[in-house]
């Protein structure tokens, strides 16, 4: 496997369509990367929808959100399922984060984390407000992910670096 965006060079810039659940809607948009400029994104990489270690990461994560707005960053949940998929999950478990559809693997494929059978490797990116990449970590089997205190405290590194 190899390792991807190194650490200390701009991330790979990337648009995607996706959307994010407000509550009252399903607001659908396309989201680049670089237009986040100015804020730190949190890229999360997650095999799919509807699955048990997946749902309970970005309920966690959208648990988090005050915690990850506290520090200036976005988060960004990133699968190879369709826009479609992303809005019945994201309505049915409350996600507040934009949930993005690489369904060509594309970007995966940018950031070294397409698998074969899993669609992606479950993974998360760390972007400073410069675009550049700060932390990342790829799981190996996916059966555990990064929790929000663990990214609150790296995006702490990079807010007062």
């Amino acid at each position: 496997m190899a390792s991807g965006p190194e650490i200390g060079l701009p991330a790979p810039d990337f648009t995607l369509p996706g959307g994010t659940w407000t509550g009252d809607a399903f607001e659908r948009g396309e989201h680049t990367l670089s237009d986040a400029r100015g804020r730190s994104v949190v890229l999360a990489f997650y095999p799919g929808d509807d699955t048990a270690v997946c749902t309970k990461q970005l309920c966690a994560y959208s648990s988090g959100f005050e915690t990850f707005e506290e520090l200036d960053a976005e988060v960004w949940g990133i699968s190879p399922q369709g826009v479609d998929s992303h809005e019945a999950f994201a309505r049915a478990q409350g996600l507040r984060m934009p949930l993005l559809a690489d369904t060509g693997r594309d970007v995966a494929r940018a950031y070294k984390v397409a698998a074969p059978g899993i669609g992606v490797r479950r993974s998360v990116f760390l972007i400073g407000p410069d675009g550049v990449l700060r932390w990342k970590h790829v799981a190996l089997l996916g059966a555990t992910f990064r929790s929000v205190d663990t990214l609150a405290a790296q995006l702490s590194g990079i807010k007062n670096g």
